[in-house]
Parts: structure tokens; sequence; C-alpha cells
């Protein structure tokens, strides 16, 4: 195991070149070890310290990704349907307290607020399950489609609005509505003029429907891992309803964009280049709440506090792609991740901000199985794994077990995963991503500490109360 101990010793006069060191060294080890393709920027108070490309926008023809590839970054475009609604509500044009039958009295539900629309307590339901099973698959849905479904089929509600949050990228779709609603302009050229032009986002637009590089000069296809085929193949060639005919519906996303033009709208945000000084501040704070697993939102962005300090972002999901914009707000680190084959953008976004604010951190390495016997009985047992950086701030159940002498790891996210054995204390996930359980014990034998290290961040897992 390698650690990254440079970062303490050197003279503090050399700390941006010390962290673009290591942080060098760690994207390489990730684009090597575990295949990350992407785009990586980390900012300090808005100066660029380290932008980087690894590997292809198109597996196919080979070829490379630049400073310019535009990346599709899924649930981040939330971000910017909430921008798009504060620029209404400083203009006057809409209040927090408006309910969604003002602009949509078709739709059954009278007491749902823009508020909770913006922090995902409305309760409101999962309007693609309505498009997936009612819509013509041969034809794209827009907003108003989804909108049809919704008054037509009376999903119920979920919770009473502003009892519970719960995620909804329906919300923000009828957000998006909302904002053409109000300024009589598509939610693409909207968001075009009062958006990205203003701050400078020339590779940047709201790209509803299929893609191409010839229609858009620089697009980064997406691309999947086929276990049959042992490669990666482009994701918009399997059939998904995200790439067909869900394809036109805005709001919770359809945006694409760069590292750089991430970067204008994280310093238009941090510097209110848009909005009021108040309603910017209120879109970064706190305004809704859950205790688990413990998420807070304030308008189309998550909020939290950890060890690192205070933190701000948004992450992404779009088939073949993952995405990621962090901030830290104390130090004021800007970390974007960009990936067009679903590597872990959150994961690694969360090493790159250890190592940036100077923390210790475990660099990847090739982990080698070994065939020497341990004591499996002994590792079993019950704790409790803290995520306590972004995109998960819990602290939930893992049990370890054994399986025909074999160590496991269950938890209530997922199948169980087998822990390969590096040494007779330390084990790697067997599904490849870069994981590792270490038992720490005592002169006796006796366990005394349970370490997770996930994409280099290393945590002590606490025994679990019986």
């Amino acid at each position: 195991m390698k650690i990254i101990w440079l970062l303490f010793f050197l003279p503090s006069v050399a700390w941006t070149q010390i962290n673009t060191t290591a942080i060098d060294a760690y994207m390489k080890a990730q684009a090597k070890l575990y295949a990350f393709n992407g785009n990586v920027l980390v900012a300090k108070k808005g100066k660029v310290i380290y932008k980087q490309s690894f590997g292809y926008s198109d597996y196919e023809t080979k070829k490379s990704l630049s400073d310019n590839s535009i990346f599709d970054c899924g649930s981040i475009a939330k971000e910017f349907t909430a921008m798009g609604i504060l620029l209404l509500k400083d203009k006057g044009l809409i209040s927090y307290s408006d309910t969604l039958r003002k602009f949509f009295p078709e739709l059954p539900y009278t007491n749902i607020t823009v508020q909770q629309l913006l922090t995902h307590t409305s309760g409101m339901a999962d309007g693609f399950d309505l498009v997936e099973k009612y819509f013509d698959h041969s034809k794209i849905a827009t907003n108003d489609d989804l909108i049809h479904l919704l008054a037509t089929e009376k999903p119920a509600l979920l919770f009473k609005p502003g009892e519970n949050l719960m995620y909804s990228g329906t919300g923000f779709n009828l957000l998006a509505s909302i904002i053409e609603k109000i300024s009589g302009q598509s939610y693409k050229t909207y968001m075009m003029e009062k958006v990205f032009k203003p701050l400078g986002m020339t590779h940047t637009q709201v790209a509803n429907g299929p893609r191409s590089i010839e229609q858009i000069p620089g697009f980064a296809y997406g691309f999947i891992y086929s276990d049959s085929l042992k490669k990666f193949i482009r994701a918009d060639s399997q059939l998904s309803g995200w790439t067909t005919f869900l394809a036109g519906i805005t709001g919770e996303g359809m945006i694409i964009t760069t590292t750089g033009d991430l970067l204008l709208w994280d310093r238009a945000i941090k510097n209110n280049n848009l909005l009021t000084a108040t309603t910017q501040q209120q879109m970064l704070t706190k305004q809704a709440e859950k205790v688990f697993p413990k998420v807070a939102f304030g308008y189309g962005m998550r909020v939290g506090k950890n060890e690192l300090g205070n933190f701000i972002f948004h992450n992404g999901y779009y088939p073949g792609y993952k995405c990621m914009h962090l901030r830290y707000t104390d130090d004021d680190i800007t970390v974007i991740v960009l990936s067009n084959n679903e590597s872990q953008s959150e994961f690694i976004a969360d090493g790159l901000s250890a190592i940036t604010l100077n923390k210790e951190i475990v660099s990847p390495y090739l982990h080698q199985e070994t065939k020497q016997s341990v004591d499996i009985e002994k590792y079993t047992g019950k704790y409790m794994m803290p995520l306590t950086r972004p995109p998960y701030m819990a602290v939930f159940p893992v049990t370890f077990v054994n399986k025909n002498d074999t160590l496991y790891i269950q938890s209530p996210f997922g199948p169980d995963i087998r822990l390969k054995t590096e040494t007779a204390s330390k084990f790697f996930f067997a599904n490849g991503t870069d994981q590792q359980i270490e038992f720490e014990t005592d002169k006796s034998g006796s366990i005394v500490n349970v370490w997770h290290t996930a994409w280099g961040v290393r945590r002590v897992l606490k025994k679990a109360e019986p």
C-alpha cells in the first residue's frame, strides 16, 4: 500500500505544485487501474490548479478527449433549472408559495408549492413510469406529454407535500415547464439566453433528443462496459428509454457541458453573477433535510458539512455518463469530474477533495489476491459504515459473513460482494471498484479497528450495537 505522504513534509510555499503532483498521480492511477475515462478539473478560489483529460471521446474511433470535450451532466442540470426559477423569482414573476395548480390547473395536485418542487419535498411520484407505461415508444416524449399523463392518470403522491423528502426528477420537469409557461420561451431557449450566454458558457446547451458528434462538435459519446463482449460499447446502442422516448423531457437532466463551462457556472453562483445576494444564498443553504439517509437540499443543490468543511454539490447520471460538481465553500475548492464511461465520478471527487485539502489518502495500487489461510470466521460481524462525504451522507449497517470459507460484505444497497484476500488482515472488493477492508488487530490478535478505504479515502467502521 502506497500512501501519499509528500503533501505533509514539503514547504507550504509549494502548496499548489504539491497538490498538482499528487492529484495527477491519483488520477493516472485511477485511469490505469480502474479504467477512469473522462475530464477532471480542480480549482482553488476559481483558479484552475489541475485540468486533465483521460481516455477517449469515442472508443470505436479512438478519438481522444480534450479540454473542450462535451459531456451529458445528468442531474447536475437541476442546478440550472433551479436557477431558471430563481431568476423569475427575482423579477417578481413567481413566488416560492405559488402552487403547481396556478400554472397547470389540469393537474390533480392542489397543495404542491414551487418551494416544495425545488427541495424534493413535494411527494411527487416518478412521472417517467407513466411515460414508460402509456406513451408510444416510437416517439420522443416532451414535458407536455408528461404533464398530460399526470393529469389523466393522476398518480397518487408518495406523501403529503412538505412532510417528507424524496428525490424527484419529475418535480424538476415541472419546474422547467413552469419556466416555459411564465417566460413564453422553450426551456432550451430560456436557459441559453438567461444563463449560458450571459456566463460565457459557449459549450453548454439543453440537448433533448439524440446527440451525435456531427450535430455537436466535441461531443463525447457515452460508453458502458459489456461483460459479454469484454469491451466498452456505445450506451445509446442499447435499448433505453433515457436515450430514446424519454430524451425529450427536460428539467431534471438533458444538459451537456464541459469542465471549463461548469467552472464558469460555479463562479457565477459563488459571486452572485445572476441572482440577488439574498436569493443566491437561499439557493446554496439548507432549505430541507432528511435524517436518514442524511441528505439536505438548497434549491437544486445538495448541501452539508463533513470533516473537510461545508460543501455544495450535485452529481449526475445519464446512460454512459457519471458526473460531479462539488465545492467546499470554506476553502473555496471546486472539483468537477465528468466521465463518459460511468466511472465513479462522485467518489473520485471525494479523493481529489481530500488531496487538495492536504488530507492523507491511499494512492490506488494493483491488488494481488493471495491463497494464504485466513481465519474468516474471526472477521465476521456487523459494523456501521460511515459515508461522510458527498454524495452519500449517512452511516448504515454492513455485515461481514462467511460463505464457504470466503468473506463477503452485505449492505442494504445491493448484492453481497466478495472480498478477495490480499493479506491475512486485508481484503479488496471483487467487483473491480477501488475499495478495501482492513482489520487492525492488537498483539493478542483481537480486532481493534476495521477500516474501509474507498477511492483513496480511509474511514473507520464502528461495531454495530447488538
